[in-house]
């Protein structure tokens, strides 16, 4: 017999036979009507775990991980408010249930039962994944809580606590609520959620606001390892600027008097706890897992034995609420309600087409407050001393300085946050100006963290914000990606659209400084980026063309609620020259603030139909030089086709731009393996009929020094290459 049969029989035996483990008393901390409802949506959590199990084993449900043994998280949604933001823990089931319970008319076991069997008709995610989530009880979904949702819960906190002294219009919590997110034992060890401890202890010490609890529930195991006796006390109970809390997870008057005690210190003090819940875990790890043979049967019948459901009957008993007769009705009752909508649940259809499954990949369109243009005088107030030089060209890193003035007088929404962005202006002074201008709860000097970063922009995001947060090289990136792969763009296809987190990353990056800082300065791959399905990701190559595509990339954010990443060619901010020393042709006016050039319009300098040079970023300066020795040394009449948007890609106006030319060179230089050339290529080759081929990065990284530019493309080599595939044309 598997332990989930055994555990619910020893359950019907121990209440009938009132065989029940010792404890401490009941307190007087809960009325008998509350701790009764806190009782039953234990038992339904249990049911819930019950016919999951069924239904998978009956090939009607799917993989899935029980809330068994942590029933306890009941008493901690007792002790919340449902406004204030939940990012939970997949087995807490009994924390849904519970908060649902506050909400009238809340069909909480069909709902939840809709997403267990994946129909389409799931509320929160439409039938696209088992994940506990509502859009009302104000639970954003997480599909894989192992720590990567507590950064996000940091930067919801974060936007909460600011909210106070800089309130907008567009949040959508409440200044006096507080943020909860909970986690396993094994997750404290993971380095996103000791980042997170990290930053909320940073903030916490510098008096910021942080209104997050922190809830581990600890039940001695991740998977199959233990977690040594002790350790999450030792490890967070003296963490600094973080106060530490202790209950006994398996108690619920206990769990429930702490957890208001810990709600009430951060709701009251702004700042955060960390809730440290004694729990055990029933049955195996998920699905199909059996405890016993990684385990001792004397641990996993010990853990049995503390059933938190034969805590809680002996709990309400000794406090006169329910009988224990009553509690194993409630108890088989419940297990029988929840067959039967179980088996009604089952019915309910799947999503049958791609389109459909595809349908919540990009975020709905929302309808926000028209923003009035800043007039002339709020404009140059801020461009200040810069005020009279906009007529006249600069170079790229100043002009998206002043791209950036512009949209943060525009949109009061926008939050710049970073390493070094503030006193400093940035590595490479981007950014300068901007803390005087806007104030530190606009300009935000984070932390040494990339993880951070991300998670304080999609927390902001959450909470109606527009963060425009900067990544300080495309290598950093690296320590920090699956806050954007695994939380930012999934939160609206696993939401069904319901919640978005919209924002910009700006990351300076690829190729071509010289003698700086090798590979980790000058990472000339975009990979990681382009296979995250419902991202943008822009690239400009020179100034105008970087204001115009900024402003299109915060109205994407601001009115399509989308995840933009905004990459600028470090090797161009401060390019003058293009063709000859002085001449001054690289740089740009600032184009005047209506300006755009909209998703997907591509950009092209000359009307050559010899070669048609597909490119971008520094590829794009490169390619022009290329393009004047092409035209006066060897007769070759080429263009020079600018994507700028990489994705996605702008596949038709592509197709339609080299048409006529009699062949496609495509300049990547992004590292051949991996990049983009590999999907221009296959995009020409499917809908043209020309020679095609390509100039790319080695695969190897980038030297520091004489040698940096070796593996990259250069305007010889692009020279090479379109006179090699005209000549085979001929």
């Amino acid at each position: 017999m598997d332990r989930a049969s055994i555990v619910h029989n020893k359950l019907i035996h121990k209440l009938s036979k009132a065989e029940l483990p010792d404890g401490a008393e009941p307190t007087d901390c809960l009325t008998s009507a509350e701790a009764i409802s806190l009782f039953r949506s234990q038992c339904q959590s249990r049911a819930l775990d019950l016919v999951s199990r069924k239904l998978q084993k009956a090939g009607q449900g799917f993989y899935t991980i029980g809330s068994s043994g942590h029933e306890g998280m009941a008493a901690v949604a007792q002790a919340l408010q449902v406004s204030d933001m939940a990012f939970l823990h997949y087995r807490d089931a009994a924390f849904q249930l519970a908060r649902a319970a506050k909400v009238p008319g809340q069909r909480s076991t069909w709902d939840m039962l809709m997403s267990f069997c994946c129909s389409r008709d799931d509320p929160i995610s439409g039938g696209r994944h088992k994940v506990l989530g509502s859009l009302r009880l104000t639970i954003p979904p997480q599909t894989s809580t192992i720590a990567s949702h507590l950064p996000k819960a940091m930067g919801a906190a974060y936007s909460v606590g600011r909210s106070r002294l800089w309130p907008s219009d567009n949040q959508t919590l409440s200044s006096d609520s507080i943020v909860m997110c909970s986690f396993g034992d094994a997750s404290v060890n993971h380095s996103t959620a000791q980042g997170a401890f990290n930053t909320a202890g940073w903030s916490s010490i510098q008096s910021v606001a942080l209104p997050l609890l922190f809830v581990c529930e600890d039940n001695g195991i991740g998977i199959s390892t233990k977690t040594p006796k002790g350790w999450v006390a030792q490890s967070m109970g003296n963490r600094a600027g973080i106060k530490y809390f202790f209950a006994d997870g398996l108690d619920l008057y206990n769990t429930y008097e702490v957890a208001k005690r810990a709600s009430d210190y951060v709701r009251k003090n702004r700042k955060p706890a960390f809730l440290h819940l004694r729990t055990v875990r029933l049955y195996g790890h998920a699905g199909a897992d059996i405890a016993t043979t990684y385990l001792p049967t004397s641990e996993v019948e010990a853990d049995e034995a503390n059933d938190p459901l034969l805590h809680s009957a002996r709990l309400l008993s000794k406090a006169g609420a329910l009988s224990l007769h009553k509690a194993l009705e409630l108890y088989q009752e419940t297990c029988k309600r929840t067959e039967r909508v179980a088996n009604e649940a089952v019915k309910r259809p799947h999503i049958t087409n791609v389109n459909e499954l595809r349908s919540s990949l990009i975020p709905p369109h929302r309808s926000r407050a028209l923003l009035s243009k800043p007039n002339a005088g709020q404009r140059q107030e801020v461009f200040a001393n810069d005020w009279n030089s906009l007529s006249q060209p600069q170079v790229l890193s100043r002009l998206i300085n002043w791209a950036l003035r512009d949209l943060m007088l525009e949109y009061p929404d926008i939050v710049l946050m970073g390493e070094d962005i503030g006193r400093k202006g940035g590595v490479y002074g981007v950014t300068q100006k901007l803390l005087n201008g806007f104030g530190r709860h606009r300009v935000i000097d984070t932390l040494l963290d990339e993880q951070s970063i991300l998670g304080l922009a999609i927390g902001m995001a959450h909470n109606g914000q527009l963060p425009i947060a900067e990544i300080q090289f495309l290598a950093y990136l690296h320590n920090a990606e699956d806050q954007l792969r695994g939380e930012a763009a999934t939160l609206s296809f696993f939401s069904n659209g319901q919640y978005a987190n919209p924002m910009v990353i700006r990351i300076a990056g690829l190729g071509y400084q010289k003698g700086f800082g090798g590979h980790f300065h000058n990472d000339n791959s975009l990979a990681v980026l382009r296979d995250i399905p419902g991202i943008v990701i822009a690239c400009p190559s020179n100034g105008s063309d970087a204001v115009q595509m900024l402003r299109e990339c915060v109205r994407l954010a601001y009115e399509e609620q989308r995840v933009v990443v905004f990459v600028e060619p470090i090797a161009l901010y401060p390019m003058r020259d293009l063709f000859s020393q002085g001449d001054g042709l690289w740089m740009s006016q600032y184009p005047l603030p209506e300006k755009t050039i909209s998703l997907g319009q591509i950009g092209c300098r000359g009307e050559g139909t010899d070669v048609a040079i597909v490119t971008y970023a520094n590829g794009v300066y490169l390619s022009l030089q290329a393009q004047k020795e092409l035209a006066e040394r060897y007769q070759l009449d080429c263009r020079v086709i600018d994507i700028r948007w990489l994705s996605p890609l702008p596949e038709s106006s592509l197709i339609e731009i080299v048409e006529g030319c009699s062949a496609i060179l495509v300049v990547d230089e992004c590292r051949r393996t991996g990049s983009q050339s590999e999907a221009l290529v296959s995009l020409f080759a499917l809908n043209c009929v020309v020679p095609i081929d390509r100039v790319t990065a080695d695969d190897c990284f980038i030297a520091t020094g004489p040698g940096y530019a070796l593996p990259l493309p250069s305007r010889d080599t692009i020279v090479e290459a379109a006179r090699a595939i005209y000549e085979a044309v001929k």
